[in-house]
């Protein structure tokens, strides 16, 4: 009888300790069964979009590496004190009420984003600030995917097709190309070119920034070095999409004014975005040798 008295207590007390492990996973998929639910249809047009809009099928790549920096980050954040806070409930709440008026107002970019106010809501909730702090950057880069709103998207692009139009009709004439620019029209004496949305290089910006934002993660331990990176790519991404332009109008004055369309163009657009990434990696190599990384790489 002794012997069975003692042993009863540590079985008892194991499971014990197995409930609650269960109760916390039951919990975790009951909330992602109802966000599921909630934000379907929502989901449901984002991806549609990823998938039909080649500006922003980079939006694939976004849950994933941020899945992935989590995944990465794993025995970090098991070490983090779990502190459960009701604050979180206003900022769920907050979420909610973001995505009421999105529906109601049918503007996507708000239903879309209230996403990221629910996860950041929850988070604290259930696991507490300092928990959420820990996942700050994933979640933040979670931003990436969500198209910009149409209104600011047109605000972007319009001053971008000028900006490349300028510079192609001020290089062309230095390669012997004369040219006559209205607005973002180029007029060359084999044909005109119009630098339309697709080659204003907002698909390129958005791609590259996004990358760069990886790249930054994946290669660097400086924050500021970070930062730099990802801004650097604006520009790097503006002067390729110009030099695309420019390389289109040395295509069509001095080979076949059909390459200006078709293979030639999509192989530009590639090959622009590859020189983009290469410009990036040599300005990153060329920070470090003139500021060595001290800890080491």
């Amino acid at each position: 009888m002794s012997q069975v008295l003692q042993t009863e207590p540590p079985v008892a007390h194991r499971a014990f300790a197995v409930k609650p492990a269960w109760s916390g996973v039951w919990q975790i998929v009951t909330l992602g069964v109802l966000l599921l639910w909630l934000y379907r249809p929502t989901l449901t047009h984002l991806v549609g979009q990823w998938w039909h809009d080649p500006n922003f099928s980079h939006g694939f790549f976004v849950p994933l590496f941020a899945g992935f920096v989590i995944w990465q980050e794993r025995d970090r954040l098991a070490r983090v004190k779990l502190q459960p806070a009701w604050s979180g409930a206003l900022i769920l709440g907050l979420g909610l009420c973001v995505l009421i008026l999105g529906q109601m107002g049918a503007e996507l970019f708000l239903a879309r984003f209230s996403l990221l106010i629910v996860l950041a809501g929850l988070t604290v909730l259930f696991l507490g600030w300092s928990f959420f702090r820990a996942i700050l950057f994933p979640w933040a880069f979670l931003v990436l995917m969500i198209p910009i709103p149409a209104i600011v998207f047109n605000q972007i692009t319009f001053p971008l097709q000028l900006l490349a139009s300028k510079v192609a009709s001020t290089m062309l004439p230095w390669l012997g190309v004369p040219v006559l620019r209205e607005g973002n029209v180029i007029i060359l004496p084999a044909m005109a070119l119009e630098v339309a949305d697709a080659c204003s290089g907002i698909r390129s910006l958005m791609s590259l920034a996004t990358l760069a934002v990886i790249y930054g993660y994946l290669m660097e331990r400086s924050t500021g070095l970070r930062v730099l990176l990802a801004l650097a790519s604006i520009p790097i991404a503006v002067a390729a999409n110009s030099l695309r332009v420019v390389g289109t109008g040395l295509l069509v004055q001095y080979w076949d004014p059909d390459k200006a369309q078709g293979f030639f163009h999509e192989f530009q657009g590639w090959l622009m975005f590859v020189a983009s990434l290469a410009m990036l990696y040599l300005l990153h190599r060329g920070i470090r040798m003139i500021w060595p990384d001290e800890g080491g790489e």
